[in-house]
């Protein structure tokens, strides 16, 4: 681990063990860029001065820590959120760096392990049973019968 810029830690992404990934996965602070800006909106003394937003990046097809199932299934779930191959997450909720960064860190967890996760088995067609059908049948003309009985009797 080693200290980056305004003496954080830089360190590794871990992503605990889940569907596609069972023994967890760690992402090394190399292929992992963060990025500084001033956080937009209300902010009062320090809304100038501190670079609280927080831009976290990783290059999906250059890393070296997915296998290529893992790397294709993740560029194939989340073509609409990457720019090129690059997975990019922002976050500026907090004033706070530090809460900004941990914030990043947790998104593009999350969206890594939801990526990655193998797709859910088909669903398998099935018939309603014989007494379903006729419950919902018998349901149909007691309300059909109640609403008749609600209408107005026909003049004559």
């Amino acid at each position: 681990m080693s200290a980056g810029r305004y003496g954080y830690p830089v360190s590794g992404l871990a992503i605990g063990p889940g569907p596609g990934i069972p023994a967890g996965l760690v992402i090394p602070a190399a292929e992992l860029v963060e990025r500084y800006s001033h956080a937009s909106g209300p902010g009062g003394q320090g809304v100038n001065t501190a670079d609280s937003r927080v831009q976290l990046s990783f290059d999906v097809a250059a890393s070296r820590t997915l296998d290529d199932s893992q790397r294709e299934r993740l560029l194939r779930r989340l073509r609409t959120r990457l720019a090129g191959t690059v997975l990019t997450v922002v976050a500026e909720e907090s004033r706070s760096q530090r809460q900004n960064r941990a914030a990043a860190r947790e998104r593009l967890a999350t969206l890594i392990r939801d990526g990655v996760a193998p797709p859910p088995p088909p669903r398998r067609a099935t018939r309603p049973s014989r007494a379903s059908i006729d419950r919902r049948l018998a349901n149909k003309r007691r309300r059909a019968e109640t609403k008749r009985g609600r209408a107005r009797p026909p003049e004559l």
